[in-house]
């Protein structure tokens, strides 16, 4: 009974004031009576975490909590592409000539997704990767690789589902919802981390400072379950062998490497 009640509450709830008082809620004391039951239903590896679950004043504190030390190894290759998140590999493809990406069986304009012909250009005939977080997951991001900030650009002002239910009937959520965009400049070309908010606008909230990113360094976090999407010039990114859809994967694993 309760766990379809956090579904409806995190996961299909999009209504402006339904959302403003969710969100409000997360962020209040009284939130943190649910935590034990929202852990215990989500199962969130507890052993993970950098606090207990006592510890975590609000709800909105659980979901943007940091892990302890070492919990997530970065793998070393140095021109490895990895996991930015803690997610499921939801899908992976090629941007098309007319710039348009098919996930799930709807299509998505990449010039939507980025607001300007000239910044799509760059990526046509590119591959994309979308990552889904669920309430579940570790919600902070990580750079998938070292280089500098090229341009940060925020689109988009209301924030539908994410998940499985919002791609298959949304309304072009991954290329019309709220998003914060960070191009990437490597010795190999550019890279666009697109992280796309869900239910909550602005629940997503930068932390990286100055322009140099290196592989794995935190760089975002989401207030709640999200996506999100890492697009690649043409011909620089070669995907791992291992890589398959679906597919779990955590902060810091291999997704590929750079050419």
């Amino acid at each position: 009974m309760i766990k379809p009640f956090y579904r409806l509450l995190i996961e299909l709830t999009n209504g402006r004031w339904s959302s403003w008082i969710i969100k409000k809620f997360s962020q209040s004391s009284i939130s943190r009576f649910i935590i034990p039951s929202f852990a215990r239903v989500y199962s969130l590896k507890q052993e993970e975490m950098e606090k207990g679950l006592h510890e975590f004043p609000t709800l909105h504190d659980l979901f943007i909590r940091r892990l302890k030390a070492g919990k997530r190894k970065i793998d070393s290759d140095p021109n490895s592409v990895v996991s930015p998140v803690d997610a499921v590999i939801e899908d992976i493809g090629v941007i098309r000539e007319t710039s348009e990406m098919e996930v799930k069986g709807k299509t998505y304009s990449v010039l939507d997704m980025l607001g300007d012909q000239d910044t799509v250009r760059k990526y046509l005939n590119g591959s994309y990767i979308i990552l889904y977080l669920s309430p579940s997951h570790y919600h902070r991001i990580h750079s998938p690789i070292t280089g500098m900030v090229n341009r940060q650009w925020t689109l988009g002002s209301k924030s539908f589902p994410v998940n499985k239910w919002g791609l298959k009937y949304g309304r072009k959520t991954l290329s019309k919802n709220y998003r914060v965009i960070t191009e990437i400049k490597t010795s190999s070309g550019y890279v666009s981390v697109v992280k796309v908010g869900a239910m909550f606008v602005n629940s997503i909230n930068v932390i990286h400072e100055g322009n140099k990113l290196e592989k794995g360094s935190e760089m975002a976090y989401f207030s709640f379950g999200s996506t999100v999407i890492l697009l690649f010039e043409k011909g620089i990114f070669q995907l791992d062998h291992s890589i398959q859809i679906p597919k779990e994967i955590k902060v810091g694993e291999k997704l590929g490497i750079l050419k």
